[in-house]
């Protein structure tokens, strides 16, 4: 583990201007050590590819300032650490990207990642995106896998909740610092998601989450997974930034299919027309993933737990009911209108449906069909 010591070189390093992950990686791999670049002579650092005079006397003039020790002195006052490239904990694929962050602070445990898989998509998520959200990240992390995501709202949430019900571990990465929690309403999951996993960040402790870098953020979502799966997303969406640098890092993408009529998932569709692989179920997802990860090599007790339950009983009336509900949420007076039935009957109607599992019901008395129902 490093200590303070170790750890002041990294953050000095990086605090020189002009010197940036991409020139960061280059000198770490000529020198080793940042604190070999901080030593070394103008010749020696002149034999760097891309380092331009100005930035050698930077670092020649650069030393540890005290904002940097208290930087430092904070992280283990708060229990979080800082695990540099160096590191044996650092995400081994996120080493694999062009311009891997050269340290990340780190709150819960990295050793406990298996077999990675990003799962993004809207913050202004529909019902259905969500319940998908949820049971596609429980089965994963049923299956072995460690959900990767960005702890936004929506999508986001929903699938480091679903990885948490599937006692997996999952990996929260945020474009804001670790002692600014974003969004706040996320605090608890915050804490939930360190103990079992980690909550990630290559921003300083107290930096908040500006626009420009959720981008960044998202290709250490994306560059530490196997694949990245969108969830929802509309053609202007964050999410297809993370597809697009999956792609870029030659990992695998995956969408999950929406509804035709939702503008949510154009994005999503828009991928699926590029050839990112369609979603339906966990397996989708498991078979594209490296040998080893098949659903031969599954413990009998989660095949077994994968298969599908024994149908309830539907009287007639109940089947007409389901007949038109839909993924996507349907009001109490459309399902009047559209059965021509009594509101009180079809309110029962509702009930025993919601009670059998076929169908969730949303505030604002909004009805939709399970994600896993099978009319």
């Amino acid at each position: 583990m490093s200590t303070m010591q170790d750890i002041l070189p990294w953050l000095t390093l990086k605090s020189v201007p002009g010197v940036g992950n991409l020139l960061f990686k280059r000198l770490l791999d000529r020198f080793q050590t940042p604190a070999a670049v901080l030593g070394a002579t103008a010749h020696e650092l002149l034999q760097t590819e891309g380092l331009r005079q100005a930035t050698i006397q930077a670092i020649q003039r650069c030393r540890v300032s005290d904002r940097i020790k208290r930087e430092v002195e904070q992280v283990h006052a708060m229990n979080y650490r800082i695990v540099t490239l160096n590191d044996p904990e650092y995400p081994p694929l996120l080493l694999e990207i062009v311009d891997p962050p050269p340290y990340l602070y780190v709150h819960g445990r990295l050793d406990t990642i298996r077999h990675p898989v990003a799962v993004v998509g809207s913050r202004h998520a529909t019902a259905y995106g969500l319940e998908m959200t949820e049971n596609l990240c429980r089965d994963l992390a049923g299956l072995g896998l460690t959900i990767t995501s960005g702890m936004a709202r929506g999508i986001d949430t929903a699938a480091h909740v679903g990885a948490l019900l599937g006692g997996g571990p999952t990996v929260a990465v945020l474009g804001s610092g670790l002692a600014r929690i974003y969004p706040a309403e996320n605090q608890k999951l915050f804490h939930r998601i360190a103990e079992n996993g980690a909550v990630i960040s290559e921003f300083g402790l107290r930096a908040e989450p500006d626009a420009h870098h959720f981008p960044q953020r998202n290709r250490i979502i994306s560059g530490m997974s196997l694949g990245t799966v969108v969830v929802e997303a509309s053609r202007k969406s964050g999410s297809l930034i993370t597809a697009r640098l999956a792609a870029e890092q030659n990992r695998e993408v995956f969408a999950v299919p929406g509804s035709i009529k939702s503008f949510k998932s154009t994005g999503t569709h828009t991928l699926i027309k590029q050839g990112a692989k369609l979603v339906e179920h966990a397996q989708d997802i498991v078979e594209e993933l490296p040998p080893g990860l098949t659903a031969s090599s599954w413990p009998n007790t989660l095949r077994k737990s994968a298969a599908p339950a024994a149908k309830p009983t539907l009287s007639s009336d109940e089947r007409k009911v389901l007949a038109v509900l839909e993924p996507y949420p349907l009001h109490i007076d459309d399902l009047v209108r559209r059965l021509a039935i009594d509101a009180g009957k079809l309110a029962g109607l509702l009930l025993q449906l919601e009670l059998k599992g076929l169908i969730k019901q949303s505030p604002g008395k909004l009805f939709t069909l399970a994600a896993d129902v099978d009319r």
